[in-house]
């Protein structure tokens, strides 16, 4: 198999371990990122281990970077196959970032509402002696529902 012997003659390549050190990624999801197929197979030396290009450093920081923001696997895809294209409208990248926008407002308002049943919960506790804690109740009680 070729890239095998021209992997070993790259000096540009770099072990997993510096890749996930670069790119501040876990080594064990580049290896699910290359499994998913978000991350091409890396080429492997004659010996069997893992090497990566200076290219696939980019595309994984993008990956990370996307990932932290929120964007699922999936949109995380598109985005890729978008960035690929090069010559893609703007436009269809917009959409996306307009579309995840909202899903992230609908969280925090999701959120907002948590925070003040957690803040009257955790005010009724605050309240007295109760023999019973209101907030561990309420959490059965939901659980029961």
């Amino acid at each position: 198999m070729r890239p095998q012997a021209s992997a070993r003659a790259d000096t540009s390549l770099i072990s997993i371990g510096v890749l996930s050190r670069r790119t501040g990624c876990h080594i064990e999801t580049i290896r699910f990122y290359e499994k998913i197929g978000i991350l091409p197979k890396p080429r492997r030396t004659e010996s069997g281990r893992r090497v990566y290009g200076p290219e696939l450093v980019r595309r994984l920081s993008f990956i990370r970077r996307t990932r932290e923001l929120g964007f699922t696997l999936d949109e995380v895809r598109a985005l890729l196959r978008l960035a690929d294209a090069r010559d893609v409208p703007c436009s269809e990248v917009r959409d996306m970032a307009v579309a995840h926008r909202a899903d992230i407002q609908a969280k925090i308002a999701d959120l907002r509402k948590l925070k003040k049943v957690l803040d009257t919960l955790i005010a009724e506790c605050e309240a007295g002696d109760q023999s019973s804690c209101p907030l561990i109740e309420t959490l059965f009680s939901d659980a029961e529902a």
